[in-house]
């Protein structure tokens, strides 16, 4: 029985994080607009921020538990998951739209983001300076995107209100936002401390590095939230969505979740993903922005590369 209980943890880890990821979006969403806070900043940070969640509280309990490879690992490989496996999965579905303004200027902020945090890796610790030049990067980042969708509104700054549509309607009242972000709050920090203890021992079971944990299983499912929503986007008919959340909760992932937790304690790098890992993060960001830019979508072709280019990664990430 007792053999059984990393699997149970991971379970109920995976569950919770799902369904606080969700509870806390809805509920954050809901206070901003009920705040008055405009739909084009709304997308742009909060819904980004909030389908990242799994990921912070994940990597900061992991960080802390003295168990960084996961963090790290968690925040690589979510991010190929996200572009890989989410992408693709919502492309078999109904073939992603996407428009040069979007793939340009929100593309464009993430491969930034990605190009800074590989630099950083290259010091072997993520320092709290580090972390700090992230955060502000990021500032940065929301600032100039938020008065340039203000001056002159594009198809990418429609991308991020529909992010929001797809979230919900503004509430009539405070106590069901209120309700679901602390519901969301709990569900992720018990999900997270379940699914790292949980971790750490199948990783111990099997013999395999945390790293590859954090890679493949953690970093699965804490993309699960990210996942759920772009699927049922694609159902509604808005699989552009996909392609929104994808470049905001990469660009999050990256600069908040290690610029956030590095603040917090210090992040060394994994040598397995220093030398492989975080150079297929790059190579996928690259290919994907080369081929939205390119083909103006993501066909169900490309969709299915896409999938199996991940399933490969996952296998050879575990049988290595």
């Amino acid at each position: 029985m007792e053999q059984l209980i990393p699997y149970l943890q991971i379970i109920a880890g995976l569950v919770l994080l799902t369904a606080g990821g969700e509870f806390i979006v809805r509920g954050a969403v809901g206070l901003a607009l009920l705040l008055g806070v405009s739909k084009v900043i709304v997308g742009l940070t909060i819904v980004a921020a909030g389908t990242s969640a799994p990921e912070f509280v994940v990597s900061l309990n992991a960080s802390l538990k003295g168990t960084a490879d996961i963090a790290m690992g968690n925040v690589v490989g979510s991010n190929i998951a996200n572009i890989l496996l989410i992408l693709g999965a919502v492309a078999l579905l109904k073939p992603v739209a996407a428009s040069r303004v979007t793939v340009v200027r929100d593309g464009g902020t993430m491969l930034l983001g990605t190009v800074l945090f590989i630099a950083f890796c290259m010091f072997g610790v993520i320092e709290r300076w580090a972390g700090a030049v992230m955060l502000c990067v990021l500032a940065a980042i929301w600032y100039f995107t938020y008065q340039h969708d203000k001056n002159s509104p594009s198809e990418a700054s429609h991308l991020h209100e529909e992010e929001v549509d797809e979230v919900g309607e503004k509430p009539k009242g405070w106590t069901r936002p209120i309700i679901a972000t602390v519901i969301g709050i709990v569900a992720l920090m018990f999900g997270a401390e379940w699914l790292v203890e949980g971790g750490v021992s199948v990783a111990r079971q099997f013999g395999v590095s945390e790293a590859v944990i954090g890679l493949t299983l953690v970093a699965f499912g804490t993309s699960l939230p990210e996942l759920a929503a772009s699927v049922v986007a694609a159902f509604r008919g808005h699989s552009d969505v996909a392609l929104g959340n994808v470049f905001g909760s990469n660009l999050l992932n990256l600069l908040v979740i290690i610029g956030g937790v590095s603040l917090i304690a210090p992040i060394p790098v994994p040598e397995q993903i220093m030398n492989s890992d975080i150079w297929i993060m790059l190579a996928v960001t690259v290919g994907l922005l080369g081929v939205a830019y390119a083909m103006r979508k993501i066909s169900r072709i490309t969709g299915v590369a896409f999938v199996i280019a991940y399933l490969v990664y996952v296998f050879q990430l575990v049988v290595a």
